[in-house]
């Protein structure tokens, strides 16, 4: 089902005037997002995170955005929104600063901002922070999902046991829990016995104002990210090492992990790959433009911001993930489990003219009706507006694609 096929299930009142309120949004790594994404880490959590912000600012709501001490000193407003600082990423003692001053500067910012609601995007042991202080102090908070690994039983991404039961609590203690995709609200119904609505996600699309269908594929493969274990990498060079007659370019900050190093080290030695690092947000639509598809290698994913950036300028998806079937069921790209079906697929979109226009077209079209976020955040207005009245979010009341 598409997004505009659910206007008529909107209560009324969501869509007045006269609903404004205050908003806090904690995003630790979301300063250089609300700032440009010239400084700082910038994914797809922190982009929709600022998105949100501003939005809801342009909206007349008033907004604080809560991020760590990595910009200029004290409080900023950026484009209307307050940014409030928590605390220096690394500041503290070891073994102590989990406590002070992570959990403290935390608290300080979320009294600071005073907001009527609170809004936090990514599963963490914060999920809980906020929400133990939330309950305490008699405010709403609604959480979002920012990836299928959090609601895995297993929560893989979370280290130690203190931040598992932490996030846990969050969920219990949550007045609404978001979901990117019908999968993982089955998961969260199953593994945790939680409710959970369906929102798509929010993308200002690279070509919403300026889309032109691309003509032909392009002979260059494009992959952009994290360089992270569970994103595979691996397989991205495996590929390049096989398909010597296609350039590839590899776009996302190599941070100095372990792993990173071992992913640039390797990657040096492969003659049609190019590194480019980290890419301010205006120049990535130069990578997009550029390719003849947009490559996913990652085990496992939410919804990846890249694919509907890839989408709204008509660039297919090749994908080991495939969020709720959409890549196959509304032939977006294709959906493969291993490397040598990605130079199939691949082949296939570059080599055949057909194929590679209905997967632009349909790329496109499934961003505009579905993405835009012009179309999905008076759905989130809407869900804040629900909690703040007391109501339950209801499963069937908001639905994603």
């Amino acid at each position: 089902m598409n997004v505009s096929d659910l206007d008529s299930c909107l209560p009324t009142d969501t869509h007045s005037s006269n609903f404004r309120t205050s908003v806090c949004i904690v995003s630790h790594n979301g300063y250089g997002a609300i700032t440009g994404g010239k400084t700082g880490f910038v994914g797809g959590v922190e982009h929709q995170t600022s998105l949100l912000a501003k939005w809801l600012k342009g909206r007349g709501h008033s907004v604080s955005f809560l991020t760590w001490d990595e910009g200029a000193p004290g409080e900023e407003v950026i484009d209307g929104v307050r940014v409030i600082k928590i605390c220096l990423r690394d500041a503290g003692l070891p073994g102590l600063r989990f406590f002070y001053p992570k959990w403290t500067g935390l608290v300080t910012a979320m009294r600071e901002a005073d907001a009527d609601i609170y809004y936090h995007n990514c599963g963490e042991c914060v999920t809980g922070q906020i929400a133990i202080w939330c309950k305490m102090n008699r405010r709403k908070l609604i959480f979002a999902l920012a990836s299928n690994a959090d609601c895995d039983p297993s929560l893989p991404e979370m280290n130690g046991i203190h931040e598992k039961i932490l996030f846990q609590t969050g969920l219990r203690f949550a007045d609404g829990i978001i979901a990117q995709t019908r999968t993982q609200q089955q998961m969260l119904k199953s593994n945790f016995c939680v409710d959970s609505i369906v929102i798509p996600m929010p993308c200002h699309g690279i070509a919403d104002f300026d889309f032109t269908p691309p003509s032909r594929a392009e002979r260059r493969v494009l992959w952009v990210g994290r360089v992270c274990p569970v994103k595979r990498l691996e397989w991205f060079l495996e590929l390049a090492e096989i398909s010597p007659e296609w350039q590839f370019d590899l776009v996302g900050p190599f941070d100095g992990n372990g792993y990173a190093k071992q992913v640039k080290e390797s990657a040096k030695r492969i003659l049609n790959i190019s590194l480019h690092g980290k890419v301010e947000k205006e120049r990535i639509d130069d990578f997009y433009r550029r390719s003849g598809v947009l490559c996913c290698t990652s085990s496992y994913e939410g919804f990846p911001n890249t694919f509907l950036e890839a989408w709204s300028l008509g660039l297919p998806v090749v994908s080991t993930f495939d969020p709720d079937g959409i890549i196959e069921r509304e032939n977006l790209g294709r959906f493969v489990t291993d490397v040598a079906g990605m130079r199939i697929a691949i082949k296939e979109l570059m080599t055949q003219q057909l194929s590679f226009c209905e997967c632009s077209r349909n790329g496109r079209n499934y961003y505009v009706e579905n993405h835009n976020a012009e179309r999905v955040m008076p759905r989130l207005e809407q869900a804040i507006h629900t909690v703040l009245s007391g109501r339950l979010l209801e499963r069937e009341l908001i639905a994603g694609p």
